[in-house]
Parts: C-alpha cells; structure tokens; sequence
C-alpha cells in the first residue's frame, strides 16, 4: 500500500525550473581586440624573456655604437663626407638577433608550454589572436628601437664631427630603423606561428639575416655572378645599411625601399601563419 505524495513535494517542482532563469551580476559580452591586446600586453611585460632580449638589445646598440665612435675619434679619424649616422648600423643589426628571438618567443613559447589553448579558449578566433600579439610586439620593438637608436645617433654627432645629415637622413635613421626592426620581428613572429617550434624558427631567422651573405662569399664562378649580386642586393645588412645610406652595393634597394620590403615579407608571413593557424589543432 503506499502513500499518497505529500502537498510538499508537489511544490518543489515549480522551484527546480528556477534554476535555469538565474541571471548573473557580472556583465557578459564578446571579446574583441582591445581586449586582446590588453591580454597580450600582460603577457609580454610579465615574463622574462622580454627584460633580457630588448635589454641586451639595448645594451649591443649603445655598447656598439658608442664604442665605434670612440675608436675613430681615438684613432684621429674624422667622417667630413659621410654622417656620423651610418656608424649606427653595427649596433642596429646585432640587436635585430634579439628583436628576431622575442618575436619568435612571443608566439612559440605558448606553444612550448602549452599555453596557446588556455588564450585560444579565452579568445577563439585565431586571428585576432595573431593580431593583437602583432600590434603588442611590433609597438614594443619599435618603441625600444627607434628611442635607441635616437640615443646612440645623438652620442655619435656629439663625439665625432661628420657631413651634415638631413632630415630625411635622421628620420630613416632613427623611425626609419625601429620601424624596419619591427618589421623584422613581425617575420619572426610569423614564422614562429607557422613552425611551431622555437628553436627552430629562430634557426630560420637567424638563416634569413646571415645566410645570404655567407652564400654570397663563396661565389666565385662567373656564372653565379648575377646571383651574387642579388643575394647582397637584398641581404638584411645591405638592407639595414640602405636605410642609413651605406649599402655595399650601388644597385641594391636604398632610401625608404628596404622598409617596404620587409614589410611586404612581413605582411606575406603573417597572411601565411593566419591561413594556416585557421587551417590545423592546437
């Protein structure tokens, strides 16, 4: 014989469906890029890769730099045909290593420790993704770079006298040139999307700032000639030398063209890490 259900346990159904209407108190909304960029700063100014590579960056340019100046005023030389600018240029492309280095850790680092599916789940869309961390390290290199670079030409002028530089001279010198680096590392940075691994995708870079040079060297048949030509053209060195008007050739890219360059390779990385990150798992 059972007994008939109680008058309380009737009402309690009504109350178990009042479960589903709870509202939270904390505003809900989609995620967009500034959000993403706010996530993307925390992380690069958090870790320390970021302090040592832009710090010994900083440490190569001013080292480097100022020691070259110091060494030709010692040795009595003067620069009365050329500015004083181009002296920049050692500095500039041994601190291009570590601008390479950061922007391939920007990325292969999350994929090192396992991290890019924690900010994949926060941020789904992949792309936006890429972008933010893009808009954070091209900002951060640039900003690092051009006041450098600024710096070390200001020191240079003050210690030893040259040609007069004009301001198309100054501004490649110094925007022109944390521009370029920054671009340099957006390579990086999509090249590291795109590997996966940050050993080897700083293999690569390293490969792409040296290699042609190196190749360039030991060319001696005639027939390889035009391509000798073409690899030292467009070296990076040449290419950062074009910017301070000290290229090693007369028919390489000079003036503001190696910026465009390199941000088309740039631009040409990054399309490529898109597709491809839009394209496989984590």
């Amino acid at each position: 014989m059972t007994t008939p259900a109680t008058p309380q346990a009737h009402q309690q159904a009504p109350d178990a469906g009042g479960l589903g209407s709870y509202v939270s108190p904390i505003p809900i909304r989609p995620a967009t890029l500034g959000d993403a960029v706010a996530s993307e700063w925390t992380k690069i100014r958090s870790v320390r890769a970021t302090i040592w590579t832009l710090g010994v960056m900083v440490a190569l340019m001013l080292t480097i730099g100022l020691g070259t100046a110091l060494l030709v005023a010692a040795d009595g030389g003067t620069l009365t045909n050329e500015p004083v600018l181009g002296l920049g240029f050692f500095g500039v492309l041994l601190g291009s290593i570590c601008v390479i280095t950061l922007g391939v850790l920007t990325i292969g680092s999350e994929y090192s420790t396992g991290m890019i599916r924690t900010t994949l789940t926060a941020c789904p869309s992949r792309g936006r993704v890429l972008a933010a961390k893009a808009i954070v390290f091209s900002s951060l290199a640039f900003t690092v770079t051009t006041v450098t670079a600024t710096v070390v030409a200001g020191l240079q002028n003050l210690i030893l006298d040259g040609a007069p530089a004009s301001a198309d001279d100054w501004l490649r010198g110094t925007v022109g040139i944390g521009l370029y680096i920054a671009a340099l590392g957006l390579l990086a940075l999509g090249i590291g999307a795109i590997v996966r691994h940050s050993a080897g995708a700083i293999t690569i870079m390293i490969g792409v700032v040296l290699l042609p040079l190196v190749l360039a060297l030991f060319m001696f048949a005639d027939s390889l000639r035009g391509v000798q030509r073409f690899l030292i053209d467009y070296s990076i060195p040449n290419q950062i030398g074009g910017l301070y008007g000290a290229t090693m050739t007369s028919t390489g890219p000079s003036g503001w063209e190696p910026l465009l360059l390199m941000l088309c390779l740039a631009a040409a990385s990054l399309g490529g890490a898109v597709a491809i990150l839009n394209r496989r798992d984590v």
